[in-house]
């Protein structure tokens, strides 16, 4: 069940982040500096709330420290295309395609051994 958990807490808690990272540019533009870098904080405490557990939880389940970090750059680049284009209205371009499909790419090499510590191939 853990295995499951794991990329649901890391899209939630990449949710969290990505909007802590780049949502001031949207919602406080006009804020003094220090006011949105408060307000992205508290928001990246809640990112950390959901990406500890997962990490701990997927550590558990056995995946790797590699097959972790490349789970969440794939999962960082899925949500920031989302937001990008749903929440700060910019477009989509083919460079999204490109890097999209080589984090599949490095996905490939981390899981095609299976989940949990393999031998070099």
């Amino acid at each position: 069940m853990n295995k499951l958990w794991t990329p649901l807490l890391l899209v939630g808690s990449n949710l969290f982040m990505t909007y802590a990272w780049y949502g001031h540019l949207k919602d406080q533009k006009n804020s003094a500096l220090w006011l949105a870098i408060l307000l992205s904080w508290g928001v990246a405490f809640l990112e950390y709330c959901l990406q500890v557990p997962a990490n701990r939880m997927g550590a558990e389940a056995g995946y790797d420290l590699g097959q972790l970090k490349v789970m969440q750059e794939v999962i960082t680049m899925i949500v920031f295309a989302g937001f990008a284009f749903f929440y700060m209205k910019v477009p989509l371009r083919l460079d999204f395609l490109w890097a999209g499909l080589c984090l599949v790419a490095a996905a490939f090499f981390m899981f095609r051994g299976g989940i949990g510590p393999t031998e070099a191939q």
